[in-house]
């Protein structure tokens, strides 16, 4: 399965106007972003989108940033992207590569449905899984037979992997991640040690 790292830079394999098309929406939605999602423009290759979901209130999620990525085919918009979580979480149609599994990615697709309509469809993902096209097994057997140990795992995911950097709340989400100051450090020594505790918890579970 090819994971999100390994996509290659699609700018040569796409026409010129399926480009332009790209840049003006993700533009568009840089301008207007969608409640709780924080779109990112690569310069240097318009095909790599990423972005930034917050974790919906009232979700185990709630509180994260997830960042996101969407890697274009070479036939792209008459094949859908594949869609990538790069921050690590614990969901019923997430793959332990990052890969998520959803409708509209595969049978649902349709050319005319955007870059806007995925990232609030994943959104909606973080709000309603979806536990019958599980790609994490456990994750789905727990959703549908343990609902407040799934609830606990993901939150405990989520508060490891997906807690927002000061600069990083939506809104002021900087381009490539600003660099960590050094008075930051004693701080994420105290955050990773208690980071360490948790992970041995999950591990527990």
């Amino acid at each position: 399965m090819a994971s999100a790292s390994s996509m290659s830079n699609n700018v040569e394999n796409l026409s010129p106007q399926i480009i332009r098309g790209v840049v003006k929406e993700m533009q568009e939605l840089v301008g207007c972003p969608p409640e709780g999602i924080k779109v990112q423009i690569n310069e240097e290759d318009v095909t790599d989108i990423q972005a930034v979901i917050e974790g919906p209130a009232g979700t185990p999620y709630v509180n994260g940033l997830f960042r996101v990525k969407l890697a274009l085919s070479k036939d792209f918009p008459q094949s859908p992207p594949k869609a990538f979580f790069l921050t690590k979480i614990f969901h019923p149609n997430v793959a332990a590569n990052g890969e998520i599994c959803v409708n509209t990615l595969k049978r649902d697709w349709k050319p005319d449905l955007g870059i806007k309509h995925i990232l609030l469809t994943i959104k909606c993902l973080l709000i309603v899984p979806n536990a019958e096209s599980a790609l994490n097994e456990e994750a789905g057997k727990l959703l549908l037979e343990h609902y407040d140990d799934y609830s606990q795992r993901a939150k405990m995911m989520t508060e490891i992997h997906a807690q927002p950097q000061k600069s990083q709340k939506i809104g002021v989400v900087e381009g490539p991640l600003a660099k960590k100051h050094a008075g930051d450090k004693k701080l994420s020594a105290e955050k990773k040690k208690i980071l360490k505790e948790k992970k041995r918890t999950l591990k527990r579970l």
